[in-house]
C-alpha cells in the first residue's frame, strides 16, 4: 500500500511530525510513503531536509492565505497532476492545516480515501479563530480513518460522534520527537537551567508559573528562560521583572530548537489544559527532564517516563515540583528503560488500521 502523508503548514511541529511519520511508514514491510509539505516549510530549508515528493506553494501572510483559498478551483488541475503522479492508495493528513480543503477536494475527485491524525478535539483558548478557519469537523467527517494521540482526545471525538458507522477511530500516542542535531547529554548541576518553550497563550499556564516563582521566593536556585510567540501580557511583564528569569517573545525557527534544548536541563509545562504535548515529545527525545501539570492527555503521554514529573495545576504544587526537579538535576540521570513507543510502532499501527 502506498500512502501520501501531507501537512500544509509551514512552521511549528507539523512538518517535523509529518516527515518522521512518512519515514517510519517507509520502514513498514509492504508499505511505502510519499511526503507533501509546503515549499516554504522551515524543515526543508536546512541541510538535513527530509526527502519531499511534493512541495506545495502555500502562503506567507493572511492576504496570501485568502488569495490561495479564492484561487483553489483554478489550482486544482496542478494538484490532480501531483496526485496522479504519486498514485497513492490513501492519503494521510499528519496534522490539520488551513489549506486541507483544497487537498480533500482533489482526493475526492480521484476517489482516493483519506485519513486524519486529529491532534485536538476542540479549540484551546486563543485558538478559536484559527480553529474556525480550519473547519476541522468537516475535514474529520469525510475521513475514512481517524487517529488521535491520547485517550483524552479520543473521548472528546467519540462524544462528538466520530468513529461511528464505516469510519474507524484509533488511539495512538505521541512518540518522542527527535531533531536532526544531536543534543549533548545532561550533567548534574546545582543551578539548573529551566526552559518554558511554546506559544504564550493563557491556557499554557504562565500565570501559574509566575505565581509558583513567587511562592518559592528566595528558594529559587535555578534560571528560567521563557521562549515563544504570542501577545504581550501582564504575566509576561511579571516574569520579566523577576530575578533569574528571561523572556524572549518571538517565533523560534526549527533550526533554533537544538540550541534551546542544549541550553536547558529541564522543560516546564505549567499548562491549564492540553490534548498532548509536542514540547514534551521534544524534551523526551532530547533526554531532558520535564515538569508538567497533570491535565488533559499529559498523564497518559508521560506515564512510565522516569525523567517526567507531574503535578496539579496550582501554584503551590508547581512550586513543589520545581524544587523536586532541581533536586533530581543535582544527581546523575538514571538509565532509561524505554518509555513511549516510537515512530516505527506508530507506523505499524497505522498500517494495521488501513488494512
Amino acid at each position: 500500500m502506498k500512502t501520501l502523508v501531507w501537512h500544509w503548514g509551514r512552521r511549528g511541529a507539523g512538518p517535523i511530525f509529518a516527515a518522521r511519520l512518512a519515514e517510519a511508514l517507509n520502514g513498514v514491510p509492504g508499505q511505502s510513503a510519499a511526503l507533501s509539505l509546503p515549499s516554504g516549510a522551515e524543515i526543508l530549508a536546512g541541510r538535513d531536509a527530509p526527502p519531499c515528493d511534493w512541495r506545495e506553494p502555500t502562503y506567507t501572510s493572511t492576504l496570501g492565505f485568502i488569495a490561495k483559498r479564492l484561487a483553489s478551483p483554478l489550482l486544482r488541475p496542478r494538484t490532480l497532476t501531483h496526485l496522479r503522479r504519486l498514485a497513492p492508495d490513501i492519503a494521510l493528513c499528519a496534522m490539520p492545516a488551513l489549506l486541507d480543503a483544497h487537498m480533500v477536494a482533489a482526493l475526492r475527485q480521484l476517489s482516493i480515501p483519506y485519513a486524519v491524525i486529529a491532534h485536538d478535539a476542540s479549540a484551546h483558548p486563543g485558538d478559536g479563530l484559527n480553529f474556525l478557519a480550519l473547519n476541522q469537523a468537516r475535514l474529520l467527517r469525510g475521513a475514512k480513518h481517524l487517529f488521535c494521540l491520547s485517550g483524552h482526545v479520543e473521548t472528546a471525538l467519540r462524544a462528538q460522534g466520530f468513529g461511528t458507522g464505516e469510519q474507524t477511530l484509533t488511539k495512538l500516542w505521541h512518540p518522542p520527537m527527535d531533531l536532526t542535531s544531536a543534543i549533548p547529554p545532561l550533567r548534574p548541576t546545582s543551578r539548573p537551567k529551566l526552559l518554558y518553550f511554546g506559544r504564550l497563550l493563557p491556557y499554557k499556564g504562565l500565570d501559574l508559573l509566575a505565581d509558583a516563582l513567587d511562592v518559592l521566593r528566595e528558594n529559587r536556585n535555578f534560571d528560567l528562560r521563557v521562549c515563544g510567540d504570542g501577545p504581550n501580557s501582564p504575566t509576561l511583564d511579571r516574569l520579566c521583572a523577576m530575578a533569574g528569569v528571561s523572556v524572549e517573545r518571538r517565533w523560534f525557527a526549527d533550526n533554533e530548537l537544538p540550541e534551546l534544548l542544549a541550553w536547558s536541563d529541564a522543560l516546564v509545562l505549567p499548562y491549564r489544559e492540553a490534548s498532548q504535548s509536542g514540547v514534551a515529545a521534544l524534551a523526551l527525545a532530547a533526554g531532558r527532564y520535564l515538569l508538567a501539570t497533570a491535565v488533559g492527555g499529559l498523564p497518559e503521554q508521560l506515564a512510565g517516563e522516569e525523567t517526567a514529573l507531574l503535578c496539579s495545576p496550582t501554584a503551590p504544587e508547581i512550586a513543589h515540583g520545581l524544587l523536586q526537579l532541581t533536586q533530581l538535576l543535582a544527581r546523575p540521570r538514571p538509565a532509561s528503560d524505554g518509555g513511549t513507543p516510537g515512530w516505527q510502532s506508530m507506523a505499524a499501527a497505522i498500517s494495521e488500521a488501513f488494512g
